[in-house]
């Protein structure tokens, strides 16, 4: 790693959430992807723990907050992009066909015209190939759909090693992938944008969104292009396509709806904002009964 790009990881035992901030420690320049705004579905209410834990970094740093990255509308936690920028500046960034799960989930949940479907209650939405200013590095995306139309990987090359961040299209070579099963999902996108992701040198480093460990060991947010090749009981080399559909269409069908989905998708699909308060000052969530 170069002597000035410092990437730390903050891992959410809640939702199994790996949030990264990355500092170029010349320019004193921050990047967050992933960020968590802790939620518990049980009652309702928000804190920014988590989120804070990020900011108190920023504060010791002397960091200038410049991107909060998404790589998707995330279905398994709450994005804290409203509350860093807020805090601390910056601007949040996500793929453009983030339009494309907004008209979707517009339609499950019945929203009216106060609803955008055009993207902009996201700073800036990227295409394939777009880079980043930041410090004096380059953050290119590059979309890897599949487990959602709008998913992008982000790559930064420090001089010395490139580095990307996967979102949810790769796990730890012992997990697998992604599941595709959620609206505009699709196994074939998603192994095409896995080889994508494993066309990149050998020892890229690639960075999980989420890592769900077995027993024998703790969680794990890195691992090498080299080593999903190797052992990514999913795609791992030899794999063909048509195999590859074949099993994440089969295992998707025995997969329960992650415990946040509803909540998640209605704050993420707004940049982290919440519906608008009523005329109680109190923000309502929609449940679709028997929608999905």
């Amino acid at each position: 790693m170069s002597n000035h790009l410092h990437i730390e990881a903050y891992f959410d035992t809640n939702t199994s959430t790996f949030s990264y901030l990355l500092l170029d420690e010349l320019s004193k320049e921050a990047t967050i992807i992933h960020s968590v705004l802790d939620y518990d579905p049980k009652s309702g209410r928000t804190n920014a723990s988590s989120a804070d834990k990020l900011l108190a970094r920023l504060t010791e740093q002397g960091a200038t907050l410049r991107w909060i990255l998404e790589t998707h509308v995330h279905a398994d936690h709450l994005s804290a992009a409203p509350y860093l920028i807020q805090s601390a500046g910056g601007q949040s960034v996500i793929g453009e066909q983030i339009v494309q799960v907004q008209k979707v989930f517009a339609k499950l949940f019945n929203l009216n015209d106060e609803f955008k479907r055009d993207g902009s209650q996201f700073n800036r939405l990227i295409h394939d190939g777009d880079e980043l200013e930041f410090g004096p590095f380059k953050i290119r995306a590059m979309h890897t759909p599949g487990h959602t139309p709008a998913c992008m990987t982000y790559l930064i090359d420090d001089g010395i090693e490139l580095h990307a961040f996967v979102g949810d299209t790769l796990f730890m070579p012992d997990y697998g992938t992604a599941r595709c099963d959620f609206p505009g999902g699709s196994a074939e996108d998603l192994y095409h944008s896995i080889q994508k992701v494993l066309a990149l040198p050998e020892n890229t480093r690639l960075y999980m969104c989420h890592d769900y460990p077995p027993t024998s060991r703790s969680a794990e947010y890195l691992t090498l292009v080299k080593n999903q090749k190797l052992k990514n009981i999913h795609v791992h080399n030899g794999i063909a396509c048509h195999e590859f559909v074949a099993m994440r269409e089969k295992r998707d069908a025995t997969l329960s709806m992650p415990i946040l989905l509803l909540p998640a998708v209605q704050v993420n699909m707004r940049a982290g904002h919440f519906p608008p308060a009523e005329d109680n000052g109190i923000s309502y969530l929609k449940l679709p009964i028997n929608g999905i």
